[in-house]
Parts: structure tokens; C-alpha cells; sequence
């Protein structure tokens, strides 16, 4: 009986690692990051994720005829593409967030921003750790500071890039994680029975 006991919690917190994760969502599902067929469409996948810090984006989009950059919300509105915080021209750029508010990507080509090849992500705060609300800013608050190079982790990606993804984003892929977990737990309850 201790077996099982054993084997439950080992199984217990190996589903809680998996659904705590970090998620890598891919932008641009199987197409990757290119020009949008519809103008608000990386508009409106951002808004349907939840981002949170550790969670990264996956640019994934021909190197010689395209880039990522990095920008302030100035520069993203304009599609300027000189003022660049950081630009990415690898084809196959993981982007992980280190801290929680918005961030800012367009196109390295300007032609492509200006087709709406552009994207803006909030990242939620954690609440894990805060220790005290802090208070609403007001309405006459300017726009945050774009985020500094130090608090920023940039890893090269070990996707292959030519590989196709069924899934817009890297949640389905806890979800299995998960499912499978509970799997060989009730499989291995046959074993222990």
C-alpha cells in the first residue's frame, strides 16, 4: 500500500509540474510570423492569450526577406524601424518575458509593418508575489518605458523552423502533458491493484 501511496503523489506532482509550466506560444500558428492575410489578426490572437513572465513568443519567418524587432510604442505606431530596442534576424527567434506589461514587435521590413506585420503583447503581473495592491495610475499617466536590455532573455530556439505546428500556441501542448500524466496514473493503478 505504501507503493501507491507513493506512486500517487509522485504522480500528483509531476501533473502539477506540467500545468504550472511555462507556455512558448508560436506567433503565427503554422504560417508563422509573416504578413497577415486580415490587417487585426496578430491583434486579435494576442488578445486571446494569456501571457504570463516566463512564458515566451516563437517568430518563426524567412531570414533574408524578414526580421523581428523589438520597439517602443512610438516607434510600433509608426512602423519605425531605426529606433529598434533589439532586432532579431536569425528566422527563428524565441522571445522570453522576464517581466510583466506591454511589449512591442514589428517587422524588421517596413513594408511588412506597414501591412500590419506587427504585434503588441501584454504580459500579466504575477500575483504570487506581491505583498500590496498597488494603486491605479491615473488617466494623464504616460505610457510605460520601453523594458531595459538587462531585463530581457533572448534564447535560441531548438524548433526546427521547416517543422509545422497544428496549434497556435504551446498550451495544447500541457494539456497532453497533463492528459498523459493522468493516463499513466490510472494505468499504473492496475498495476498496484
Amino acid at each position: 500500500m505504501a507503493g501507491f501511496h507513493y506512486l500517487l503523489v509522485l504522480s500528483l506532482a509531476l501533473a502539477v509540474s506540467i500545468a504550472a509550466g511555462a507556455t512558448q506560444f508560436k506567433v503565427g500558428g503554422p504560417k508563422g510570423w509573416s504578413v497577415p492575410n486580415d490587417p487585426k489578426e496578430y491583434r486579435q490572437w494576442a488578445e486571446k492569450q494569456r501571457f504570463q513572465i516566463g512564458d515566451s513568443l516563437l517568430f518563426v519567418y524567412q531570414r533574408d526577406t524578414d526580421s523581428v524587432a523589438l520597439v517602443d510604442e512610438s516607434s510600433y505606431r509608426s512602423c519605425d524601424t531605426s529606433a529598434s530596442i533589439r532586432t532579431f534576424d536569425d528566422g527563428n527567434t524565441v522571445f522570453k518575458f522576464t517581466r510583466s506589461g506591454p511589449f512591442y514587435f514589428i517587422s524588421g521590413n517596413k513594408g511588412n509593418c506597414l501591412k500590419n506585420e506587427s504585434l503588441v503583447v501584454v504580459v500579466m503581473a504575477d500575483r504570487s508575489s506581491r505583498t500590496s495592491l498597488a494603486p491605479s495610475p491615473s488617466s494623464s499617466a504616460s505610457p510605460p518605458p520601453p523594458p531595459p536590455l538587462g531585463s530581457m532573455v533572448f534564447m535560441p530556439s531548438t524548433t526546427n523552423p521547416n517543422e509545422g505546428s497544428n496549434s497556435s500556441n504551446g498550451a495544447s501542448h500541457k494539456m497532453m502533458g497533463l492528459m498523459a500524466s493522468i493516463g499513466a496514473f490510472i494505468g499504473s493503478l492496475f498495476f498496484v491493484l
